[in-house]
């Protein structure tokens, strides 16, 4: 029974050892804000990423797409390499998209209206 005692002895004194440090320093880590309780370091959060992310942008050259409707604003997606038409009052007029060697260009409805074939130089990006 005594050397279970000792043992528990030495187990308890051990994890005080370990336990006292950290304890003790603990306190002295803590950040003394004075700027009313709010954290000093803080990482950028979700709305802030959200409204302007750290990543650039794609860019892409869309000087070989030739057709655009008359009258049309032109809103280019860079990263699905596709233009999209819109007419004045704001309704979906249409899109383009490069497909391979060509550039297909659709009505409002899906439905392919104009294929353009691009030539052997247009091809080299």
């Amino acid at each position: 029974m005594a050397q279970w005692f000792r043992k528990g002895c030495v187990l308890f004194a051990g994890l005080w050892t370990v336990a006292l440090p950290v304890l003790t320093v603990s306190p002295a880590l803590a950040d003394d804000d004075d700027d009313g309780g709010e954290e000093g370091h803080k990482g950028p959060d979700m709305h802030h990423l959200a409204a302007k992310p750290p990543l650039p942008r794609a860019h892409k050259d869309f000087s070989k797409f030739r057709y655009c409707p008359a009258g049309d604003k032109v809103q280019e997606q860079a990263d699905a390499n596709r233009l999209l038409f819109w007419t004045q009052d704001g309704k979906p007029d249409g899109y383009a998209e490069r497909r391979g060697s060509s550039i297909i260009y659709y009505n409002a409805q899906g439905q392919a209206i104009r294929v353009q074939r691009l030539e052997a130089s247009e091809l080299e990006d």
